[in-house]
């Protein structure tokens, strides 16, 4: 709390919120003066309230938690807070009852001038980054997958194990709208525990890229595999529908796969009805494109039977106790992804 009251009302009103504990100090501007600057960023976790103080004081309460590599907020009404909010990471300023300068100094303006405002935007801010995130992991995915199937098939000596208008079928439909699903996820029920993600962190950190190469190439090879046994038993064109199923049924069901870091069995798999929908779309116009003569004439399909349809299915469905055993090494590797936090008001 950084306030110009008196220190003693700062202090009563900081107990009564439970943002002044028992260990933590209260100062006044007065006494700040006397600490230098080098001293309060080694100091700064240990004072809770900030009493009597001046814009310039604010400035380096500000500057020295940031010392401390903490993302800073700064919230604020007065022409006084607006150096301490240009200079926060995230100045917020009040919509109803702040300043015109305090408001064009913020990047954020409670409209409402409600303090819990600032929890639902913290909230949806993580939810948007996550679902990017999950986005681009899922097309990068996919897309390896696709070039791992063409590429490996053709150093192992196959012919293409898919022809150029099923590729672009396949980016078509399972690429593009689990995608789309996966940017509509709602936030997950933990998403407010976590820590903040440092800024000094890119969109691949935390062995994100490890992840998109290994399911790259897992959706590859279990493409090659349904090809493979589709064309050493059946022939050719079997084959190639078996391959054409197969990393179309992969990708969709890959998609839920990408919903969290944790395990599929604890998340709340049927929560993003888009991403059901898709995947619901996705089977039906892939089964059609197979069974209906005229559309598998034009994609160079031919139909097949139970046993095929078995094995392809079969296959098709692998990514998921795969991809539990893949989420349960990052968590030996990189730490659980779930953080508890005091939390103080």
């Amino acid at each position: 709390m950084i306030t110009g009251d008196h220190i003693a009302t700062a202090t009563a009103i900081a107990k009564d919120l439970n943002i002044l504990g028992s260990y933590d100090k209260a100062i006044t501007g007065q006494e700040l003066d006397k600490i230098p600057q080098n001293k309060l960023e080694k100091e700064i976790a240990d004072y809770a309230v900030f009493a009597r103080v001046t814009p310039e004081h604010k400035v380096r309460i500000v500057k020295a938690w940031q010392s401390t590599g903490a993302v800073v907020a700064m919230t604020g009404d007065g022409v006084n807070d607006s150096p301490a909010l240009k200079n926060a990471d995230i100045g917020i300023a009040m919509g109803k009852n702040g300043t015109d300068v305090a408001k064009n100094a913020s990047d954020m303006i409670l409209t409402d001038d409600n303090f819990v405002t600032i929890v639902k935007a913290v909230k949806q801010g993580r939810n948007i980054y996550d679902n990017i995130r999950k986005a681009i992991h899922f097309l990068i995915a996919t897309n390896i997958g696709e070039i791992v199937t063409i590429f490996m098939g053709l150093i192992l000596g196959f012919k293409s194990p898919l022809l150029a208008i099923q590729l672009l079928w396949v980016n078509l439909v399972t690429d593009s709208l689990p995608a789309i699903a996966i940017g509509l996820e709602p936030p997950e029920k933990d998403i407010m525990k976590r820590k903040p993600i440092s800024r000094r962190k890119g969109i691949f950190a935390d062995g994100l890229w490890n992840k998109i190469i290994v399911e790259g190439i897992m959706i590859g090879m279990l493409t090659l595999v349904a090809f493979s046994i589709g064309n050493k038993y059946y022939g050719i064109e079997v084959g190639r529908t078996m391959a054409f199923i197969t990393i179309g049924v992969l990708e969709l069901v890959h998609s839920f796969n990408i919903k969290s870091e944790q395990s599929i069995f604890k998340t709340r798999i049927l929560e993003n009805k888009f991403l059901i929908a898709s995947f619901i779309l996705g089977v039906f116009i892939q089964t059609i494109v197979v069974i209906v003569p005229t559309f598998a004439e034009i994609f160079k399909l031919v139909p097949l039977n139970q046993t095929q349809w078995i094995i392809t299915l079969g296959i098709s469905i692998l990514p998921i106790p795969i991809m539990e055993v893949q989420k349960k090494v990052n968590e030996i590797k990189f730490g659980k992804v779930i953080y508890i936090e005091k939390q103080k008001i």
